[in-house]
């Protein structure tokens, strides 16, 4: 008998320990994990800054998963060059005017800026770049998009319907190329003071292989990218380019 009065004792006194301290008697479950930090949610009208980046109330936001040519980019369609990085800015400018976006952020860049899925009116704008052929799927980021580029390559819709260099490839050549001119100036200055502007644009066509130059005031001057990794450069008089090769651009 003395030993059940105890066993009574015992569990009386535990029932209270676990009223009075409840704790102490609780087991840890998954619910009790630390959460992560919540992630931005952003809506309100949109500015656009460039063919993949935008403003969202007062942020600059970063489209996940895609990687729309650069603004300064030109591309190739019937052999003729023309801006595809100002239209598709202007194109991703036609489907946001006016219209509220709202973005679900997906990660930080390097820079600070969110990157994230944004929509309008229903609209998947990461994917609706990718689908009319004014961005390509960023694959080193994402894989989301990569049908939608499939259907607009086969559809050659935008950038598709010619010939173009593929966005990071573009920055990269830019690079390279402006370090090559800055230490193309440097020797320049360093062994014919009286050149101050090696300024004569030495292009390679993308389609028939050609050496054109293009002399500042050109019509096709503004437009013409230099990309070092490609052979092209910069020319500091014509005789110099045609003596290197390269003959003077009818446009």
């Amino acid at each position: 008998m003395r030993w059940l009065l105890w066993i009574l004792s015992a569990a009386i006194a535990f029932g209270l320990a676990s009223l009075l301290f409840p704790r102490l008697s609780a087991r840890p479950s998954a619910s009790a994990e630390p959460h992560d930090v919540r992630l931005t949610d952003l809506s309100g009208p949109a500015q656009v800054i460039d063919g993949d980046s935008i403003h969202v109330g007062g942020v600059e936001v970063r489209l996940h998963g895609v990687d729309a040519v650069e603004g300064a980019q030109t591309c190739i369609a019937e052999r003729v060059r023309w801006p595809c990085g100002r239209r598709a800015a202007q194109a991703l400018r036609r489907l946001v005017d006016g219209r509220t976006v709202a973005c679900d952020e997906r990660d930080r860049d390097q820079y600070g800026r969110v990157v994230a899925v944004c929509r309008t009116d229903g609209t998947d704008i990461n994917e609706w770049l990718v689908a009319n052929g004014w961005a390509l799927a960023y694959r080193r980021h994402a894989s989301t998009y990569i049908a939608a580029e499939s259907a607009a390559k086969s559809d050659r819709r935008g950038i598709w319907r010619g010939d173009f260099v593929a966005p990071w490839d573009w920055r990269q050549a830019d690079r390279r190329g402006r370090e090559t001119i800055a230490g193309r100036d440097r020797a320049t200055a360093a062994t014919a003071p009286q050149q101050t502007h090696c300024n004569i644009k030495g292009n390679i066509s993308y389609n028939s292989g050609k050496r054109l130059y293009h002399r500042p005031g050109d019509p096709d001057y503004a437009d013409t990218r230099i990309s070092a990794a490609r052979g092209e450069r910069w020319f500091c008089s014509e005789a110099e380019a045609r003596r290197a090769g390269w003959r003077r651009a009818v446009r």
